[in-house]
């Protein structure tokens, strides 16, 4: 059990971030369901966890932007007065396109939203765990994707490159903070069968790349999202700038 410990889930409304919310909550978590824009699907992963009997609300706030860091960070405050844990889980995905069609609009996004974003709410995360600061310490879980590794040549090679920041950040932050009471993780997911694919433009990419997986089947968000909470978890104290594949062996 966690004890009543808060955990802050960015793009917790859909996917692998909706099924972090639920399982934690199931774990004694007190949930942030932060989103972006869809505000229904939030509240309704915040009645499925209070139904359960868990407590969780909806936080609005675009992770992009400073202004939207600033706004989840001190609703969080507001309504529960510590963090003791943060998912790194919103992310964008583009059109497939090749690098030498890739605008310069979409590239600026891509790396504002999954490394910027993740970067400074890391860093507002440290300020408030941190032992330095006066916290207690606690847990930073970022979403990677193997895309880091393979590269996505011609689909989405600015979204992994924007995935390779995310290890070294992972690693980087682990060594910084590890004698302040802060754990720093990473998974890596690989063909995961949920929406991200269809806001790329591929809703059957999951299923059609089946059989280049290993395991000869796309992965679930439940299955990612276990990974991530045993990263969180009290299972985890020794663990820290891990990245474990969640990938069927892709």
């Amino acid at each position: 059990m966690s004890d009543g410990r808060v955990l802050l889930v960015t793009g917790g409304s859909r996917g692998i971030g909706a099924a972090v919310c639920i399982g934690a909550a199931s774990e004694g978590w007190r949930i942030a369901v932060n989103y972006a824009s869809n505000r229904q699907a939030a509240e309704d992963v915040v009645r499925l966890i209070s139904k359960a009997g868990g407590s969780a609300i909806a936080i609005e706030g675009d992770v992009g932007s400073e202004d939207g860091v600033r706004a989840i960070f001190s609703t969080v405050d507001a309504a529960f007065g510590r963090l003791d844990g943060l998912v790194n889980n919103a992310g964008i995905i583009g059109s497939p396109q090749r690098v030498d069609q890739i605008s310069p609009e979409r590239l600026e996004r891509m790396f504002r939203v999954n490394v910027t974003g993740a970067i400074r709410c890391a860093a507002q995360a440290v300020l408030r765990m941190s032992t330095h600061h006066g916290g207690r310490g606690g847990s930073i879980v970022n979403l990677s994707s193997v895309a880091a590794v393979l590269g996505a040549p011609g689909q989405y090679v600015d979204y992994a490159a924007s995935k390779g920041a995310i290890d070294s950040f992972t690693v980087g932050l682990a060594r910084e903070v590890a004698s302040e009471g802060i754990r720093v993780n990473a998974v890596r997911p690989g063909i995961i069968d949920t929406y991200i694919h269809a806001s790329g433009g591929l809703p059957d990419r999951a299923r059609d790349l089946a059989p280049t997986i290993p395991m000869q089947r796309p992965g679930s968000a439940g299955e990612v999202a276990d990974a991530i909470l045993y990263l969180l978890s009290d299972k985890a104290t020794y663990v820290t700038g891990a990245i474990l594949n969640v990938s069927g062996g892709r």
